[in-house]
C-alpha cells in the first residue's frame, strides 16, 4: 500500500511557477490598463476646465456700447469673431501647463447670446505610449451664456 501511494505523489510533475507567472501579468495588465483610463479621463477633465474657461470669457466678449435696452431689459449681440479672438486670447494667457497641445477647433455664437467652444488635445498614454505612437484624440465642447440684469 505504501508503495503505491509514493508512485501517485511522485508521478505528479510540472510547476506552480507558470500559474504564478501567468497571474502576475494579468494583475500587471489590469494596473496599467486601470492606470490609462484614469490618465484618459483626468485629461479630458483639464481640457474641459479650459474649454469651460474660454466658453466663459468668450460669452463676455462684448463692449459696453453693444448693450441694448429692448422692452426695458438689457440685450447684448455676440459675434462669432468676437467670440473666437476671446477664445485665442483665452488659450494664449493660461499657464503653458494646461495649453499645451490644446488646438482651438470652434469658437461661435450659436445664438448670439451663448458661446460655444471647441477644443482638441492629442492624449498619450502611459507607460504603454509604444503601443499607440499617435495618441488618442480627445474632444471637448463647453457653452456659455451671457446673462445681463
Amino acid at each position: 500500500m505504501q508503495r503505491i501511494e509514493n508512485r501517485t505523489l511522485s508521478s505528479e510533475e510540472g510547476s506552480s511557477l507558470i500559474l504564478i507567472i501567468f497571474a502576475g501579468l494579468i494583475g500587471l495588465a489590469v494596473i496599467v490598463g486601470t492606470m490609462a483610463a484614469t490618465s484618459l479621463y483626468i485629461e479630458r477633465k483639464r481640457l474641459f476646465t479650459v474649454a469651460d474657461g474660454a466658453a466663459l470669457i468668450s460669452a463676455e466678449a462684448f463692449n459696453l456700447d453693444d448693450v441694448q435696452l429692448v422692452d426695458g431689459v438689457a440685450r447684448v449681440s455676440l459675434t462669432d469673431t468676437a467670440v473666437k479672438a476671446q477664445a485665442q486670447n483665452y488659450l494664449s494667457i493660461i499657464p503653458k501647463a494646461d495649453s499645451v497641445g490644446v488646438q482651438l477647433v470652434s469658437a461661435r455664437t450659436p445664438d448670439g447670446v451663448s458661446s460655444e467652444v471647441t477644443l482638441r488635445k492629442t492624449w498619450h498614454p502611459p507607460v504603454v505610449s509604444m503601443f499607440m505612437p499617435d495618441g488618442i484624440n480627445i474632444s471637448v465642447t463647453a457653452t456659455a451664456r451671457t446673462v445681463l440684469g
